[in-house]
Protein backbone atom coordinates (compact mmCIF):
# COMPACT_ATOMS: atom_id res chain seq x y z
CA UNK A 1 0.00 0.00 0.00
CA UNK A 2 1.45 3.50 -1.18
CA UNK A 3 2.39 5.81 1.39
CA UNK A 4 -0.52 8.04 -0.10
CA UNK A 5 -3.10 5.72 0.66
CA UNK A 6 -1.34 5.05 3.73
CA UNK A 7 -2.52 8.59 5.31
CA UNK A 8 -5.68 9.16 3.17
CA UNK A 9 -6.97 5.39 5.02
CA UNK A 10 -6.16 7.30 8.38
CA UNK A 11 -7.48 10.76 8.22
CA UNK A 12 -10.74 8.08 6.90
CA UNK A 13 -10.56 6.31 10.37
CA UNK A 14 -10.39 9.47 12.05
CA UNK A 15 -13.36 10.72 11.22
CA UNK A 16 -15.17 7.61 10.70
CA UNK A 17 -13.58 5.86 13.30
CA UNK A 18 -14.10 2.06 13.85
CA UNK A 19 -14.30 0.35 16.75
CA UNK A 20 -11.46 -0.11 18.06
CA UNK A 21 -10.00 1.18 21.09
CA UNK A 22 -6.86 3.18 19.90
CA UNK A 23 -9.57 5.03 17.15
CA UNK A 24 -11.63 5.71 19.55
CA UNK A 25 -9.23 7.42 21.86
CA UNK A 26 -7.90 9.20 19.12
CA UNK A 27 -11.61 10.82 18.25
CA UNK A 28 -12.16 10.98 21.57
CA UNK A 29 -8.69 13.33 22.27
CA UNK A 30 -9.56 15.22 19.32
CA UNK A 31 -12.72 16.34 20.43
CA UNK A 32 -11.65 17.09 23.95
CA UNK A 33 -9.27 19.18 22.53
CA UNK A 34 -11.72 20.71 20.23
CA UNK A 35 -14.31 21.41 23.12
CA UNK A 36 -12.08 22.73 25.55
CA UNK A 37 -10.75 25.30 23.50
CA UNK A 38 -14.05 26.10 22.78
CA UNK A 39 -15.05 26.41 26.84
CA UNK A 40 -11.76 28.25 27.26
CA UNK A 41 -12.57 30.64 25.21
CA UNK A 42 -16.05 31.72 26.08
CA UNK A 43 -15.05 31.78 30.26
CA UNK A 44 -14.81 35.83 29.89
CA UNK A 45 -17.95 36.09 27.91
CA UNK A 46 -19.60 34.07 30.46
CA UNK A 47 -18.14 35.70 33.10
CA UNK A 48 -19.47 38.88 32.06
CA UNK A 49 -22.79 37.69 31.72
CA UNK A 50 -23.03 36.57 34.63
CA UNK A 51 -22.81 39.70 36.18
CA UNK A 52 -25.49 41.09 38.42
CA UNK A 53 -25.56 43.91 36.30
CA UNK A 54 -24.57 42.88 32.49
CA UNK A 55 -27.21 44.10 30.38
CA UNK A 56 -28.52 46.67 32.49
CA UNK A 57 -27.72 50.42 31.77
CA UNK A 58 -25.56 50.79 34.86
CA UNK A 59 -23.30 48.05 34.02
CA UNK A 60 -23.10 50.37 30.60
CA UNK A 61 -22.27 53.46 32.12
CA UNK A 62 -19.76 52.44 34.05
CA UNK A 63 -17.78 50.27 31.25
CA UNK A 64 -18.08 53.71 29.01
CA UNK A 65 -17.27 56.35 32.00
CA UNK A 66 -13.78 56.44 30.22
CA UNK A 67 -15.53 57.67 27.13
CA UNK A 68 -17.82 59.83 28.34
CA UNK A 69 -16.77 63.77 29.45
CA UNK A 70 -16.82 64.44 32.98
CA UNK A 71 -18.75 67.18 34.12
CA UNK A 72 -17.11 69.98 35.80
CA UNK A 73 -18.07 70.25 40.07
CA UNK A 74 -20.27 73.36 40.51
CA UNK A 75 -18.42 75.82 42.77
CA UNK A 76 -19.29 76.71 45.95
CA UNK A 77 -20.77 80.28 44.87
CA UNK A 78 -22.89 78.09 42.09
CA UNK A 79 -24.11 75.58 44.70
CA UNK A 80 -25.04 79.18 46.71
CA UNK A 81 -27.18 80.31 43.65
CA UNK A 82 -28.96 76.81 43.07
CA UNK A 83 -30.27 76.10 46.42
CA UNK A 84 -31.41 79.53 46.01
CA UNK A 85 -33.05 79.07 43.13
CA UNK A 86 -34.82 76.12 44.30
CA UNK A 87 -36.35 77.92 47.60
CA UNK A 88 -37.06 80.74 45.49
CA UNK A 89 -39.13 78.08 43.31
CA UNK A 90 -40.48 75.90 46.13
CA UNK A 91 -41.69 79.29 47.84
CA UNK A 92 -43.29 80.54 44.26
CA UNK A 93 -41.90 84.02 45.07
CA UNK A 94 -42.13 84.49 41.54
CA UNK A 95 -46.02 84.53 41.67
CA UNK A 96 -45.40 86.39 44.73
CA UNK A 97 -43.97 89.68 42.38
CA UNK A 98 -40.52 88.95 44.38
CA UNK A 99 -37.75 89.87 42.09
CA UNK A 100 -35.16 86.50 41.62
CA UNK A 101 -32.54 88.57 41.66
CA UNK A 102 -33.64 90.08 45.03
CA UNK A 103 -34.18 86.96 46.77
CA UNK A 104 -30.83 85.44 45.24
CA UNK A 105 -28.66 88.24 46.78
CA UNK A 106 -30.27 88.15 50.07
CA UNK A 107 -30.01 84.94 50.28
CA UNK A 108 -26.23 84.99 49.47
CA UNK A 109 -25.94 88.05 52.40
CA UNK A 110 -28.16 85.43 54.93
CA UNK A 111 -25.67 82.68 54.24
CA UNK A 112 -23.10 84.15 54.55
CA UNK A 113 -23.97 86.18 57.78
CA UNK A 114 -25.14 83.21 59.29
CA UNK A 115 -22.00 81.28 58.57
CA UNK A 116 -20.26 83.97 60.43
CA UNK A 117 -22.43 84.59 63.69
CA UNK A 118 -23.42 87.57 62.75
CA UNK A 119 -27.72 87.15 62.93
CA UNK A 120 -28.28 85.27 65.65
CA UNK A 121 -32.14 84.76 64.72
CA UNK A 122 -31.81 82.78 61.32
CA UNK A 123 -35.43 81.22 61.14
CA UNK A 124 -36.78 84.52 59.28
CA UNK A 125 -35.52 86.56 56.14
CA UNK A 126 -37.03 90.04 55.23
CA UNK A 127 -36.95 91.77 51.95
CA UNK A 128 -38.19 94.95 50.83
CA UNK A 129 -37.72 94.89 46.93
CA UNK A 130 -37.74 98.67 46.02
CA UNK A 131 -37.26 97.71 42.33
CA UNK A 132 -40.95 97.22 42.93
CA UNK A 133 -43.77 100.43 42.76
CA UNK A 134 -44.71 101.58 46.51
CA UNK A 135 -48.03 100.60 45.42
CA UNK A 136 -46.98 96.89 45.32
CA UNK A 137 -47.00 94.65 48.22
CA UNK A 138 -42.96 94.58 48.28
CA UNK A 139 -42.02 93.74 52.10
CA UNK A 140 -41.38 90.18 52.35
CA UNK A 141 -41.54 87.86 55.80
CA UNK A 142 -39.99 84.57 54.90
CA UNK A 143 -40.02 81.50 57.39
CA UNK A 144 -36.66 79.97 56.15
CA UNK A 145 -36.79 76.88 58.47
CA UNK A 146 -40.73 75.80 57.59
CA UNK A 147 -40.48 77.43 53.87
CA UNK A 148 -43.01 79.93 53.53
CA UNK A 149 -44.42 83.31 53.41
CA UNK A 150 -45.18 85.01 56.58
CA UNK A 151 -45.90 88.54 55.86
CA UNK A 152 -45.91 90.44 52.83
CA UNK A 153 -47.19 93.89 52.90
CA UNK A 154 -46.73 97.81 51.38
CA UNK A 155 -43.52 99.21 52.99
CA UNK A 156 -42.74 102.81 51.95
CA UNK A 157 -38.82 104.09 51.01
CA UNK A 158 -37.30 107.59 51.67
CA UNK A 159 -38.79 111.10 50.91
CA UNK A 160 -35.74 111.83 48.59
CA UNK A 161 -35.58 108.41 46.95
CA UNK A 162 -38.61 108.85 44.22
CA UNK A 163 -42.17 109.28 44.28
CA UNK A 164 -43.48 106.12 43.26
CA UNK A 165 -40.24 104.53 42.55
CA UNK A 166 -37.16 104.37 44.82
CA UNK A 167 -34.65 105.30 42.14
CA UNK A 168 -31.85 107.01 44.13
CA UNK A 169 -30.07 106.23 47.98
CA UNK A 170 -27.72 107.34 50.40
CA UNK A 171 -26.14 106.88 53.69
CA UNK A 172 -25.90 110.33 54.54
CA UNK A 173 -27.43 112.08 57.69
CA UNK A 174 -30.61 113.70 56.73
CA UNK A 175 -30.60 112.84 53.20
CA UNK A 176 -34.11 111.33 53.27
CA UNK A 177 -33.21 108.90 51.18
CA UNK A 178 -33.41 105.03 51.85
CA UNK A 179 -30.72 102.91 52.20
CA UNK A 180 -29.71 99.41 50.56
CA UNK A 181 -28.13 96.65 51.95
CA UNK A 182 -27.80 93.85 54.64
CA UNK A 183 -29.54 95.01 58.50
CA UNK A 184 -29.71 93.60 61.69
CA UNK A 185 -32.68 93.77 63.18
CA UNK A 186 -32.16 95.33 66.94
CA UNK A 187 -34.71 95.38 69.86
CA UNK A 188 -37.96 96.91 69.25
CA UNK A 189 -39.41 100.54 71.32
CA UNK A 190 -42.00 102.41 71.96
CA UNK A 191 -41.13 105.88 70.84
CA UNK A 192 -42.70 108.81 68.67
CA UNK A 193 -44.02 106.50 66.46
CA UNK A 194 -45.75 103.95 68.07
CA UNK A 195 -44.13 100.82 68.28
CA UNK A 196 -40.71 100.63 66.35
CA UNK A 197 -37.56 97.98 66.23
CA UNK A 198 -34.11 99.80 65.60
CA UNK A 199 -31.80 98.00 63.31
CA UNK A 200 -28.19 98.31 62.46
CA UNK A 201 -26.50 98.37 59.07
CA UNK A 202 -23.74 95.89 58.47
CA UNK A 203 -22.34 97.75 54.94
CA UNK A 204 -19.87 100.24 55.37
CA UNK A 205 -20.11 103.33 53.24
CA UNK A 206 -23.68 101.95 52.21
CA UNK A 207 -26.15 102.20 55.14
CA UNK A 208 -23.58 101.62 58.54
CA UNK A 209 -24.89 105.13 59.40
CA UNK A 210 -28.23 103.66 60.18
CA UNK A 211 -28.22 104.05 63.55
CA UNK A 212 -26.83 107.88 63.83
CA UNK A 213 -29.69 108.39 60.94
CA UNK A 214 -32.33 107.47 63.13
CA UNK A 215 -33.58 104.24 60.57
CA UNK A 216 -36.40 102.66 61.86
CA UNK A 217 -38.50 99.54 61.08
CA UNK A 218 -41.96 101.24 62.21
CA UNK A 219 -45.58 101.46 61.66
CA UNK A 220 -47.41 104.69 59.01
CA UNK A 221 -50.63 105.99 58.44
CA UNK A 222 -49.73 106.72 55.23
CA UNK A 223 -48.75 103.07 54.26
CA UNK A 224 -52.32 102.16 53.57
CA UNK A 225 -54.44 101.15 50.57
CA UNK A 226 -56.81 104.50 51.23
CA UNK A 227 -54.11 106.54 51.09
CA UNK A 228 -52.85 104.92 47.28
CA UNK A 229 -56.09 105.10 45.89
CA UNK A 230 -56.07 109.00 46.88
CA UNK A 231 -52.71 109.94 45.59
CA UNK A 232 -51.76 106.85 43.54
CA UNK A 233 -48.64 106.62 45.12
CA UNK A 234 -47.67 105.47 49.10
CA UNK A 235 -46.58 108.10 51.71
CA UNK A 236 -42.82 108.56 52.13
CA UNK A 237 -40.43 108.35 55.06
CA UNK A 238 -37.01 109.81 56.27
CA UNK A 239 -35.74 107.21 54.96
CA UNK A 240 -37.28 104.52 57.35
CA UNK A 241 -38.94 101.22 55.86
CA UNK A 242 -42.44 101.94 57.14
CA UNK A 243 -45.66 99.19 57.56
CA UNK A 244 -48.83 99.78 57.25
CA UNK A 245 -49.64 100.29 61.18
CA UNK A 246 -52.02 97.33 61.98
CA UNK A 247 -49.57 94.67 60.69
CA UNK A 248 -46.31 96.81 62.66
CA UNK A 249 -46.15 94.69 65.84
CA UNK A 250 -46.97 90.65 64.44
CA UNK A 251 -44.27 91.94 61.66
CA UNK A 252 -42.12 93.24 64.35
CA UNK A 253 -42.15 90.69 66.95
CA UNK A 254 -41.56 88.12 64.32
CA UNK A 255 -38.05 89.74 63.02
CA UNK A 256 -36.77 91.72 65.92
CA UNK A 257 -33.90 90.64 68.20
CA UNK A 258 -31.03 89.43 65.57
CA UNK A 259 -32.68 88.78 61.63
CA UNK A 260 -32.09 89.67 58.60
CA UNK A 261 -33.50 92.72 56.52
CA UNK A 262 -32.28 93.15 52.97
CA UNK A 263 -33.55 96.31 51.29
CA UNK A 264 -32.96 95.47 47.78
CA UNK A 265 -32.66 97.77 44.08
CA UNK A 266 -30.98 96.44 40.94
CA UNK A 267 -28.37 98.93 41.30
CA UNK A 268 -25.32 98.69 39.72
CA UNK A 269 -23.39 100.55 41.92
CA UNK A 270 -24.71 98.93 45.11
CA UNK A 271 -23.64 95.25 43.73
CA UNK A 272 -20.31 96.63 43.26
CA UNK A 273 -19.46 98.27 46.46
CA UNK A 274 -21.44 95.69 48.67
CA UNK A 275 -18.33 93.18 50.49
CA UNK A 276 -21.33 91.08 51.62
CA UNK A 277 -21.80 90.30 48.05
CA UNK A 278 -18.43 90.07 46.30
CA UNK A 279 -16.92 88.39 50.14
Amino acid sequence: MSLVKRIKLLFLRILYPTKTYSMKLLRTNVLYIVITAIITLQIPIAIAGNSPEAGTLQYYTDNNKAAEPVAPALSAEEMLLATADSIYDTLHLLNAGLEEEAFEQAYKGYFKLKELGQISKTDVLTIADFSKPSSAKRLFVLDMEEGKILFQTLVAHGRNSGLIYAKEFSNKPESNKSSLGFYRTLQSYYGEKGYAMRLEGLERGINDKAFERAIVFHGSDYVTNSFLQSNGYLGRSLGCPAVPMQQTKPIINTIKNGSLLFIYHPNEQYKTKSTILNS
